[in-house]
């Protein structure tokens, strides 16, 4: 009775928008293969265009992956062996070095000093042998012919070994002062990166607070990291070994994978008893120097491979409270949803260890807009979807 009154109270316009309201309504708890009320007789809901993938059953690597750290395989601190003042940096800080660069220059003059010294002590102690060497010679012939006493023969010898022990000295003096000389100009023992100076020039530098800088070996570059007890026991026999390791991949920390693999060159002997962790450390080609010693970054220890799985775009794996799914488009066309059971991460796919078959098209775009049973569209990556049309009986 309250509709026929609106009606008749109502203007032709406003009765006309009542009953497109009410049309509407009805459209929407219709199924979506039932025919939309209001609309002409016949016809259905416009598939929807999206793109999938028709997966095929694959291998990938078994692995266990840990956070890890970078570090140079050789972390050099480059000091100054004499002291003295400080004149001259001879590089440029955070550049490039090679072995046996020069780094530094220390005052060379007191040590040119004390070298021209321990050669003018040389020479004197070799004019003393020399004479000591003669006197024995000129002794000897004397004694024999009795014109001396033995004693006077041999106090000549004893002063003459005597000179030759005080030339050794020298000569040792002599190449020590030259050691030292060559301590003024400061090299780098490594090739690699090299550091802030922490020296600046005119600085009185001692023997016992001699650091001047770093240099780092980043190639190859080496990753520290550790697995836990549970993550052992997922290795083939429980331990870490070459055998049981195939390899190493280091993940950067945009995600992406380092292009050179790399191996193990350390395994701890023991698990440490505070952390409950094994020690590991790997090692990777870095000629480029693409990868920073100190970044964070997580290492994949491959362990074999597994066969018969799926490679899915991450972006096509939604989760609800059941667990993972996907649509996959069937055989007439509309999507359903599928549970599926997923592993570990490979790049940007999700392996997938249950739930799908092989020549499933699982979908990868316009998840959003899906329902179970649409209609869509499928097609793959390289074919250009059809124009939505409507399909009448």
């Amino acid at each position: 009775m309250a509709g026929q009154n609106l009606f008749r109270s109502g203007s032709w316009s406003q009765n006309a928008a009542i009953l497109a309201l009410l049309s509407a309504l009805i459209a929407g708890c219709s199924g979506p293969d039932k025919p939309v009320a209001g609309a002409p007789p016949g016809e259905k809901p416009k598939a929807l265009p999206v793109t999938i993938l028709e997966v095929q059953p694959t291998q990938v690597p078994v692995s266990v992956e840990a956070a890890g750290q970078t570090e140079g395989a050789k972390e050099v601190e480059v000091r100054a062996r004499v002291g003295g003042i400080l004149v001259k940096r001879l590089y440029q800080e955070g550049s490039p070095v090679k072995a046996g660069q020069a780094l530094f220059q220390i005052d060379r003059a007191p040590f040119e000093i004390a070298l021209a010294q321990a050669r003018a002590q040389l020479a004197e102690q070799k004019a003393k042998v020399a004479q000591a060497s003669r006197e024995s010679g000129r002794l000897k012939g004397l004694v024999a012919i009795q014109a001396i006493s033995q004693k006077e023969y041999d106090d000549a010898t004893s002063g003459s070994a005597v000179a030759q022990a005080g030339l050794q000295g020298a000569e040792a003096k002599v190449r020590e002062a030259e050691l030292n000389l060559s301590y003024t100009t400061v090299t780098t023992p490594v090739a690699g990166i090299s550091g802030r100076a922490t020296r600046s020039e005119g600085t009185l530098m001692s023997t016992t607070d001699s650091l001047l800088t770093t240099v780092v070996q980043a190639d190859p570059i080496w990753v520290r990291f550790s697995l836990s007890d549970n993550e052992i026991a997922k290795l083939p026999g429980g331990r870490v070994t070459p055998s049981t390791v195939s390899g190493v991949e280091m993940i950067l920390p945009d995600g992406s994978v380092f292009p050179a693999r790399g191996h193990l060159n350390f395994a701890a002997s023991q698990i440490d008893p505070k952390l409950g962790t094994l020690g590991l450390r790997a090692e990777f080609d870095n000629k480029n120097a693409d990868v920073m010693p100190g970044q964070f970054v997580r290492a994949r220890l491959l362990i074999g491979m597994q066969d018969g799985v799926f490679l899915v775009p991450q972006v096509a794996v939604m989760q609800n409270e059941t667990g993972h799914f996907v649509f996959v488009a069937g055989a007439d066309n509309k999507a359903e949803p599928r549970p599926i059971k997923v592993g570990e991460w490979q790049g940007k796919d999700w392996v997938v260890l249950g739930g799908l078959k092989p020549g499933d098209k699982v979908i990868v775009d316009n998840l959003i807009k899906l329902r179970p049973g649409a209609p869509v569209m499928p097609h793959t990556a390289n074919q250009k979807p059809a124009a939505p049309q409507g399909n009448k009986s």
